[in-house]
């Protein structure tokens, strides 16, 4: 088979592939295209894993011309040179900013030595923007609108206010009649949790409705299988469903089960997880809003949830994250502890 010419860099991987042709030296001098993309499996590949040296200019200075800038986390570098998750590059050069897409899998066959980001965040460091002022007593709730470049933030001193994302400036402050026990953003909506009440705000006609039904303060809130869900504080989970003809969310259900007030929900894989202070995590159907499984593994309050993947995290006053998975029976069993010096809760 003919080997087609590349160009510089080597990026045509129209290469004979069984083996070099008779007089063709073992290894062909251009780099591998799969190897570039993060899943060259070949252990003896016959091209080369790793940049090509820049062409030397007639100063004897290396040229620039051509170098491909995104293709600088390779297998190049000083031995030894240390590797970091946070996008920084070996030698001083500028890693890609790209995540492997097999780190995010899980199966990247590469490891340290991937040219792509083995990390969730780009960058050495967090670094402060900004310091919104203005509210008088505790941030309870924040929420960022997927329709605008606003932030909302509310406060236990019964406001909601009004962020500009590009300047950090407040553009409106509304009272809301009570404390501000949780917020969360659904498309245009901005829905506000206070006593005895959830506040539904539309931000593209500035109208807002008031959905009555809990009792006491509501301390979460969560969207799933097209409904509203409340964790109120008399122990309730109270769901609304919108209807579009009215223009109006309608009651849909009162899931009952908690001894206690529900602070905590989240959904995941059509379940609807509650956390409470009754130190119990419920399993609901989102289909059927009927309780498949009553976690009490943790000693007290449980104040947040995150599904991730096919795991489900808590944190409790207990001081200890702990990670659920399935079983084959299909119910959650915890697989990790962990423990912290204080009390934790995730975002």
């Amino acid at each position: 088979m003919d080997i087609e010419p590349a160009d510089q860099f080597g990026n045509n991987r129209s290469c004979q592939r069984a083996g070099s042709s008779q007089g063709a030296p073992d290894r062909v001098n251009k780099v591998c295209f799969d190897w570039q993309a993060g899943r060259c499996n070949r252990h003896s590949c016959r091209f080369l894993h790793s940049e090509l040296p820049q062409p030397m200019s007639t100063d004897g200075a290396t040229s620039r011309r051509g170098h491909h800038q995104g293709l600088v986390r390779g297998n190049s570098g000083a031995a030894g040179a240390p590797i970091s998750g946070w996008g920084k590059g070996r030698t001083g050069r500028k890693a890609s900013d790209k995540i492997c897409r097999y780190f995010i899998g899980g199966n990247c066959c590469y490891g340290d030595k991937c040219r792509f980001l083995h990390s969730w965040f780009i960058g050495d460091s967090f670094s402060l923007l900004a310091t919104l002022q203005g509210h008088r007593n505790v941030v309870t709730g924040i929420a960022l609108s997927s329709e605008s470049d606003k932030l909302y933030s509310g406060s236990k001193d019964e406001s909601v206010r009004v962020w500009d994302s590009q300047t950090g400036q407040c553009t409106g402050v509304f009272n809301v009649g009570g404390e501000v026990g949780c917020m969360i953003s659904e498309g245009a909506w901005i829905f506000i949790g206070v006593p005895n009440a959830v506040k539904a705000w539309n931000t593209q006609t500035a109208t807002y409705q008031n959905l009555d039904g809990p009792i006491g303060q509501v301390y979460a809130l969560v969207v799933g299988n097209d409904m509203l869900f409340a964790g109120t504080q008399d122990a309730h989970i109270l769901a609304w469903k919108f209807n579009v003809a009215g223009n109006c969310f309608e009651p849909a259900a009162s899931l009952n089960g908690h001894r206690l007030a529900v602070v905590s929900l989240v959904v995941g894989d059509m379940r609807l997880y509650s956390g409470s202070m009754d130190h119990t995590i419920k399993v609901w159907d989102l289909a059927t809003l009927q309780c498949l499984q009553t976690l009490t593994d943790h000693t007290s309050v449980v104040m947040s949830l995150l599904c991730w993947d096919q795991f489900l995290l808590s944190s409790s006053l207990d001081r200890t994250i702990k990670v659920w998975a399935a079983t084959e029976s299909g119910n959650l069993e915890v697989k990790y502890i962990h423990n912290e010096e204080h009390n934790c809760c995730m975002p």
